[in-house]
This record gives C-alpha cells, sequence and structure tokens, in this order.
C-alpha cells in the first residue's frame, strides 16, 4: 500500500508563539491541514504524523485522523522520517511519500503524477522538485542522463549549478523497503550534527539505486514560512488563487482589498465581493448577490440576489432577494426569509424573520419567531432573558410594532395586532388588537426654574 509521512515537528522560533509551525494558520486552515487534504484527495489513507514541539497541540488537532510519532530530539529530517519505521515497517509493499507539514500548497495533482512517474521509471526515490523564476535559497537539482545526480545546497553551489532553476521541494517517493535501508544507512558527519534525508539520494546513487525527479507543475509546491513574513506571503499567495478560480467561476471582484475568502466557500456565478469582506467556513452565496463591503460571512447559506452592506453573519440563513445593512449583526440559528429589509444597526440572534418583514433600525431581536410582512420600529426589542432563562417571543404575519416597543418573553402579538410607540407588551396581544402603555403623564409646572436656582444658591455660598 502506498502510505504518506509528514513531517510536523518544527518548532518555528521566529515566529515569536507557542504552537509548532505547522499549526500556523493559512486562509484559517492550520498549515498541516492544507497538506493532510491534499494526501487525502490523493486517496493515501495510510498517514504517518511525525511530531515533535508541542507534540501535544498537534495530536489533540488530529485525533484518530492519523497516526503520530514523537521525535523527542529535533536532530535534522532524516532523523524525523527515522521514528517513523516502525509505522513503515508494517507495509513495506509499495511507497511511501514524505512531505513537510509546513508547506501548505502540495497538491493531489503533484501527488498522483509524481507517483505515477515514480512506479513507471522504477525509482527507489523521486524527488517532487519545481521550476522557480528565484531559486536563491533552495537546493538545486542536478540532472543526469538516467534520472538525477544529486542535490547541491545554494551555500556548496557552483556559479553554474546557482544558475539553475529546477528546485528542491523537500517532498520524496520512495519505495518503502528501500527507504527502511536508506535511512539505516545515514549518518550525523556534518556541521550540525543532524541527519539529512537528502543525503538518501547521494546514498541511493552510489549502491546503484536508480534515483529519479518529478517537476511539478504547481511552483508554490516549495513554498513555505519561516516567520510572519513568510506565512504573510503563504496567506497572500493563496487568498489570490482563490479569488482567481472564483473569477473563472462568473464571481466579480472590482477591487481585492482586505477581501478574504477561505478554501471551502462557495459563490454563485454573477455574484459581486466588495473589499473588506471576509467569508469563511462552510458558507455558501448564491447568485447574482452583491456582499460588502466589510461584510463578515461564517457557516452562513445565502440566496440569490442578495444584498448585504456591512453584515456579519454567523451559522444563520439568508434567503433570496434579502437586502440588509450597513451595521447588522446576524447571530447563530437565525433565518431571515426571503424579501426581508433589515437596516442599520439591527441584532438578530436565534430568529426567524419571515418573508418581506422590514426592521429598519436600531433593534434587537432575539430567539423570536416573527411573521411575514411584519414592520418593526425603530427601537424595539424582545426581552428574552430574565435573568435565569430565555424565552421566545412570537410576532404574527403583517404585525406593526411601534417605536421603543417591548415585547417581555414568554409573548405572542396575534397577526395584524399593533403596539403603540413606547408600549411595554408583558401579555399576549390578539389578533387586530392594538396595545397602548402610556402610563399617567405627570407635569410639573417650573420645575427647571426651582432646580437652577437650588444650583445658583449653592454656588454662591461656595463661592463666599
Amino acid at each position: 500500500m502506498n502510505q504518506a509521512v509528514i513531517l510536523a515537528g518544527g518548532q518555528g522560533k521566529r515566529m515569536k508563539a507557542p504552537i509548532p509551525k505547522p499549526m500556523f494558520q493559512v486562509l484559517g486552515e492550520p498549515m498541516l491541514a492544507w497538506v493532510l487534504g491534499a494526501c487525502e484527495q490523493a486517496a493515501l489513507s495510510r498517514i504517518c504524523v511525525v511530531t515533535g514541539y508541542e507534540a501535544k497541540q498537534i495530536e489533540d488537532y488530529l485525533g484518530d485522523r492519523c497516526r503520530t510519532v514523537l521525535q523527542a530530539e529535533r536532530l535534522g529530517t532524516g532523523h524525523a522520517v527515522q521514528q517513523s519505521i516502525p509505522f513503515l515497517q508494517e507495509d513495506t509493499d509499495g511507497s511511501t511519500l514524505i512531505l513537510c507539514g509546513d508547506a501548505p500548497f502540495i497538491d493531489s495533482e503533484t501527488i498522483t503524477d509524481s507517483l505515477a512517474r515514480h512506479e513507471a521509471e522504477g525509482n527507489a526515490v523521486t524527488v517532487i522538485t519545481a521550476s522557480v523564476e528565484n531559486p536563491f535559497g533552495y537546493g538545486r537539482i542536478l540532472r543526469s542522463g538516467s534520472g538525477i545526480a544529486g542535490i547541491v545546497e545554494e551555500k556548496d553551489a557552483t556559479d553554474e549549478q546557482r544558475s539553475i532553476t529546477e528546485i528542491n521541494s523537500g517532498c520524496y517517493w520512495f519505495r518503502t523497503a528501500d527507504l527502511i535501508t536508506l535511512l539505516g544507512k545515514l549518518t550525523n558527519d556534518n556541521a550540525q550534527n543532524e541527519y539529512y534525508l537528502t543525503d538518501t539520494i547521494a546514498i541511493a546513487l552510489r549502491e546503484g539505486m536508480r534515483a529519479g525527479a518529478y517537476c511539478s507543475r504547481n511552483p508554490d509546491v516549495v513554498l513555505g514560512a519561516n516567520d510572519r513574513q513568510g506565512l504573510l506571503k503563504l496567506n497572500t499567495a493563496a487568498r489570490m488563487a482563490v479569488m482567481r478560480q472564483h473569477m473563472a467561476n462568473g464571481v466579480g471582484f472590482s477591487c481585492t482589498d482586505g477581501i478574504i475568502i477561505e478554501r471551502s466557500v462557495k459563490i454563485g456565478a454573477g455574484t459581486e465581493i466588495l473589499p473588506g469582506t471576509i467569508l469563511r467556513g462552510n458558507t455558501v452565496i448564491g447568485e447574482n448577490c452583491v456582499i460588502g463591503p466589510n461584510c463578515v460571512m461564517e457557516d452562513t447559506v445565502v440566496g440569490d440576489d442578495v444584498r448585504l452592506n456591512t453584515v456579519q453573519a454567523y451559522q444563520s440563513r439568508i434567503d433570496a432577494g434579502v437586502q440588509m445593512g450597513p451595521f447588522v449583526h446576524i447571530r447563530p440559528n437565525s433565518h431571515i426569509c426571503s424579501g426581508a429589509k433589515i437596516g442599520d444597526f439591527v441584532e438578530i440572534k436565534n430568529t426567524t424573520i419571515g418573508e418581506d418583514t422590514a426592521i429598519a433600525h436600531l433593534a434587537y431581536l432575539g430567539d423570536s419567531d416573527v411573521g411575514k410582512g411584519v414592520n418593526i420600529g425603530c427601537g424595539c426589542v424582545t426581552v428574552n432573558f430574565d435573568g435565569v432563562k430565555k424565552s421566545r417571543c412570537v410576532i404574527g404575519d403583517h404585525a406593526f410594532v411601534g417605536c421603543n416597543t417591548n415585547l417581555i418573553a414568554p409573548v405572542e402579538l396575534g397577526k395584524h395586532a399593533y403596539t403603540a410607540a413606547g408600549t411595554t407588551v408583558t401579555t399576549d396581544i390578539p389578533d387586530y388588537a392594538l396595545a397602548i402603555d402610556r402610563g399617567v403623564l405627570h407635569i410639573k409646572d417650573g420645575y427647571s426654574l426651582r432646580k437652577f436656582a437650588v444650583k445658583g444658591k449653592k454656588g454662591s455660598k461656595d463661592n463666599k
């Protein structure tokens, strides 16, 4: 069986955070998740991850997804792979792919095509390479008539070798049985006293084994991050790649400033994404929408022909033809039905807003079921929490909720019912009724004159 070993023990000191380097995120996912996903898309189900620094963080993240082994001392890439020998010995018939957990842009096409080359050529080892415009700092691939003659590092290369643009990605296919043999012959006879995986190439060639190379069509397979600037470059590259894919599918971007779209997001043709918009998780956007500027959507499904301006929505559903914004907050488990209009400074939580309902501005609706064709006035609040438990409000179809109405849950407002401005509703209101709660208006003549007169006397005393 073919299998993979992913090296994920790096610390990333220059990141200046107590997180294993492969756990730093690119477009909202750990770099390790990108590598694992590529393996799984390439039908590599048998995977071992070599951990090291803060190993528990990676183990907790992986759960039962794949095997892990610990590299207790970081003594080089060859030493890291040596820790997986018990895993390798369980199945020695196929080939093993070695990947770096902090190089997120390896892709399934590169994995499957390089394996096909590896098997067709009968190689003991096949190096996955890429051709780049600026190869500075990378190991150069030295080719021979029958495969490759070796890998030379930047510091050891001649001027002629430095002109080579084909570089080592750090990813390799090995025949598993040959890999076990080669790992047993590694030494740490070098300035760093480390065991280098690249030395297996020279050992294989010296012992008459065949070594080949597969040049990926994806030059980004070599990209990794050693510091925050490198991580930013990875995020920028991923961000633009995702947007290019959406543009190919008919999504419009007039300007890409501040736009972040995670890989899992789906967007329909004809939709335009405006600057400052962030789309995360399992968000789905329909066709012919305008999303933005400055929207945040997370795990939210949006229908066709929706217009959202400065809206944040989480784990909710927004149906076709809805218009919202600016400054609207849709909290989890909400459903905004088709044709609804929600204006500025409105917050909705765990609530259904019916078709064609209008909430113009400055309102909070939580734990409520609002019918269709309802008008919610300015300053309205569903008072859903009594300090102990939360209760729901129900507002019937075509009700009219006057400005500054408080609905004290649990309470039900009937269909076509009205509430007068400033009303506090503490009991159910029947269909077609008007609820008025104004109390008694008390007017105290001359109040401000007396108030200021008292203040004036105090001031004159203080000044004496």
